[in-house]
């Protein structure tokens, strides 16, 4: 099973895995396809398996992070006590993802504390990678402005 593969997964036990391999849904998507908005009522939260989706937050000068990597994560957002998604998800590229609805994830880790704890100690760390690139691409932007004109 792929969702085993993914880094917030790993090393989960079996029972939870067992249980979570019954509430997940594998979907496929073609290019373009809209995920969700920002906005959005918060609905499911998604595991990447193959394909390209853009994350975008805000509507002008917005900030856009693209998902490539199988296991990349995304909906996040209502895992962690929010109403509403807080960007915009898009297909680039035709993409199989892993969808997991909230309340019945929210169920499984009800039973399973332990493994709610490790996801959710890997989800901090994932979430913290993605605004350490950010910050690293916002920077490698400015600086590129700063740059005289010789021409």
């Amino acid at each position: 099973m792929f969702i085993k593969e993914a880094d917030l997964f790993k090393e989960m036990s079996q029972d939870f895995m067992n249980e979570l391999a019954k509430i997940m849904i594998e979907e496929s998507y073609g290019k373009g396809t809209s995920l969700f908005k920002e906005g959005d009522s918060v609905r499911a939260f998604y595991v990447l398996e193959e394909g390209r989706v853009r994350l975008s937050v805000g509507t002008q000068g917005h900030i856009v992070y693209i998902l490539t990597d199988p296991g990349d994560a995304l909906g996040w957002s209502s895992l962690v006590g929010r109403d509403t998604y807080t960007a915009s998800a898009e297909c680039l590229a035709q993409s199989k993802l892993i969808k997991i609805e909230r309340e019945k994830l929210d169920k499984l880790f009800e039973k399973h504390l332990a493994d709610e704890a490790l996801f959710f100690k890997r989800l901090a760390g994932l979430i913290g990678q993605r605004l350490i690139n950010s910050y690293n691409s916002f920077l490698s932007s400015q600086r590129e402005e700063d740059q005289p004109s010789y021409g």
